[in-house]
C-alpha cells in the first residue's frame, strides 16, 4: 500500500514538474514573439505621391520615402508594412493607431510640431521660379511682378507669388503648371526644387531653368504620434545618422532626383 502511495505520488510530481516546465516554455515562447512583433513599424504613406510614394509600372510601392523608411527600418533591425491612405486622412490614421509611423514628405512646422514628434529631417527643398531657358527678363524672385505666373491659389507658392505682385492661373498640381508654361501661355511657376529635379529627370530635354531664391525653405522627417516612446525615435535618428554618413541617404536621393536632397 505504502509502495503504491510512493508510486502515485512520484507520478503526481512528475507531472506537475513537466506542466510547469510546458508553462514557462510557453510564456517564453509568447514573450519573445510579442518581443518580435513590437520591432516593427506600421508605415502611413499615400502610394499615389510619385516620385516618394507610388506604385511602379508592376504594381509594386515604390519611391524615394520607401527607399528611406525601409532603410531605416533595416538599420535598426525592425520589420516594416506600409499602409496606403489619402493625404486628407493620413493624420487621423496616425492619431488611431492605425499606423505609427508616416512616411510622406510630411514638412516640420510649428503647428505639426505641436501634436506630433518627428525624426531628423531626411529631406530638405527649397522653393525655386521655374521659367522658359531663353527668359532673359526674369532673372530672381522679385521679377515676377506684373507676370503670370501658373499656381496653386491657396499654396504656399501661390501666396509666394502673390507677395512678389505676380499674375496668377490657377492650376491644380505642378505637372500642368509645367505644360502652361511649355506652351508659353504663362511666365513661370513657383514650386520646390525637388519637384523641378524629379521634372527634369523624367524630361531631360525640356526647355525649362530654375531661378534659386531665399524663400519657403522646408524640411520633411518621419512622423510620430506624442504618445510614441522617445527611445524609439532616438534610435530612428541613430539610423538616420548612420546612413547620412554613410552615403546610403544621398545614394537613395540620388537615385531619384540626380542630386543629394538629404542634407541641407
Amino acid at each position: 500500500m505504502k509502495k503504491t502511495l510512493l508510486t502515485i505520488l512520484t507520478l503526481i510530481l512528475v507531472v506537475g514538474l513537466a506542466a510547469c516546465g510546458n508553462g514557462n516554455s510557453d510564456n517564453k515562447d509568447s514573450k519573445n514573439k510579442t518581443a518580435s512583433e513590437s520591432k516593427k513599424f506600421v508605415v502611413g504613406t499615400e502610394g499615389t505621391y510619385a516620385p516618394f510614394s507610388f506604385h511602379d509600372k508592376k504594381d509594386k510601392l515604390t519611391g524615394y520615402d520607401i527607399d528611406v523608411m525601409k532603410a531605416v527600418a533595416k538599420e535598426m533591425n525592425y520589420k516594416v508594412e506600409f499602409k496606403e491612405t489619402q493625404w486628407d486622412s493620413m493624420f487621423a490614421g496616425l492619431d488611431s493607431g492605425r499606423f505609427n509611423v508616416i512616411a510622406n514628405q510630411v514638412g516640420i512646422n510649428s503647428d505639426r510640431k505641436a501634436k506630433y514628434k518627428f525624426s531628423e529631417p531626411y529631406t530638405y527643398s527649397k522653393a525655386v521660379l521655374v521659367v522658359n531657358k531663353n527668359n532673359k527678363d526674369i532673372k530672381t524672385f522679385d521679377d515676377v511682378k506684373g507676370k503670370n505666373l501658373a499656381q496653386t491659389f491657396t499654396s504656399n507658392y501661390g501666396k509666394l507669388a502673390k507677395s512678389k505682385g505676380a499674375e496668377m492661373t490657377k492650376v491644380d498640381g505642378f505637372n500642368q503648371a509645367m505644360d502652361l508654361l511649355q506652351s508659353n501661355r504663362v511666365d513661370g511657376t513657383f514650386n520646390d526644387n525637388i519637384s523641378y529635379l524629379d521634372y527634369k529627370k523624367q524630361k531631360p530635354n525640356a526647355k525649362v531653368k530654375a531661378i534659386e531664391g531665399n524663400a519657403e525653405k522646408s524640411q520633411s522627417a518621419l512622423t510620430f504620434n506624442k504618445k510614441e516612446d522617445d527611445a524609439t525615435i532616438k534610435k530612428v535618428n541613430k539610423a538616420m545618422k548612420k546612413l547620412k554618413d554613410n552615403g546610403e541617404l544621398a545614394k537613395i536621393s540620388k537615385k531619384w532626383f540626380g542630386e543629394d536632397v538629404s542634407k541641407s
